[in-house]
């Protein structure tokens, strides 16, 4: 079973679609679902306003994997349009990379029957990935590369000014722990970025989402879920590993991760090590003036009994 599927299997069974055991159950489940919908387009609503990841008259390609993300976040854009102030236009773009099993019909019947513009980009990447990676070694870095390369040249003949990809907030903090465990970086997953050729700006709306409710909603809506079975069938991922440890932390107190969260969008670059952030060496020009680092910067002390 793919981890895909198996998160999905983690959520109660209950959907809006199915047939309800009793009236007070049916309302009980349209409640918790309507719920869920209202706070994954409020959480969506806010960072595409935080970050103005998009703006009146934008093309948004939205990358879909077929997987929970990628579904959830073209849904949530499709809904969220309807009301928006500003107009944009929405089309969905997969990325088929000629995995033997994969099942070529599911996507477009899943967009025809909505009537969802889409788009999709035939390339063998599998075999590249396969050639590349080292005996032993994942395949994530060398399929990302290759499909990030893919999907951004195709956004650019389309005329996309916006790329959405489905990361969500367990995403971002993971990608930050596995920088700071393995590569020796505060790093993580920005809300919207410029790609590294200059020519696409890259947004992440489900950044504020919670996986579980992703999970969650996938489950409601019922979308075809395709499982990534090239990585996924991988053992002793780092990020795998990564995801069990805040999955553990959820548990034991569920606020550590919304602080951690919080964390990633309040730095204090005067009380960390980066000499290229902060100017440590002009400090004692700047006590000669008279000037004060608290006045430019928000320092939050911690009593730490002292």
């Amino acid at each position: 079973m793919s981890r895909e599927q198996a998160a999905l299997n983690e959520v109660g069974r209950w959907s809006p679609g199915a047939d309800a055991e009793s009236s007070a159950h049916s309302r009980k489940t349209r409640t918790e679902f309507n719920k869920l919908q209202k706070r994954l387009r409020r959480l969506v609503g806010q960072a595409i306003a935080d970050y103005e990841m998009i703006q009146d008259g934008d093309k948004v390609m939205v990358c879909l994997s077929g997987g929970k993300d990628s579904y959830t976040l073209l849904d949530i854009l499709l809904n969220l349009r309807m009301s928006a102030p500003i107009k944009f236009d929405i089309v969905a773009v997969n990325l088929d990379q000629k995995q033997p099993g994969f099942p070529e019909d599911i996507l477009p019947r899943y967009l025809s029957e909505r009537e969802i513009p889409y788009f999709i980009l035939e390339k063998d990447t599998y075999s590249i990935v396969k050639q590349l990676t080292p005996e032993g070694k994942t395949y994530c870095a060398v399929c990302s590369r290759l499909r990030r390369g893919n999907l951004y040249g195709f956004a650019q003949k389309i005329g996309a000014t916006k790329v959405a990809l489905g990361h969500h907030r367990d995403d971002i903090m993971a990608t930050f722990f596995l920088n700071l465990f393995f590569n020796g970086k505060l790093k993580a997953m920005p809300p919207k970025l410029l790609s590294d050729d200059g020519q696409n700006i890259l947004i992440r709306p489900l950044a504020y989402c919670r996986e579980k409710d992703i999970i969650s909603y996938a489950k409601a809506r019922e979308f075809p879920i395709i499982p990534c079975n090239l990585c996924g069938s991988q053992e002793n991922l780092q990020r795998a590993a990564i995801n069990e440890m805040l999955r553990q932390w959820d548990q034991q107190n569920p606020r550590r991760l919304d602080s951690i969260f919080t964390a990633l969008s309040s730095v204090a670059p005067s009380q960390m090590l980066d000499r290229q952030l902060f100017d440590f060496i002009g400090l004692d020009a700047r006590r000669a003036h008279g000037e004060r680092t608290e006045s430019k910067e928000r320092i939050e002390l911690i009593d730490m009994n002292l």
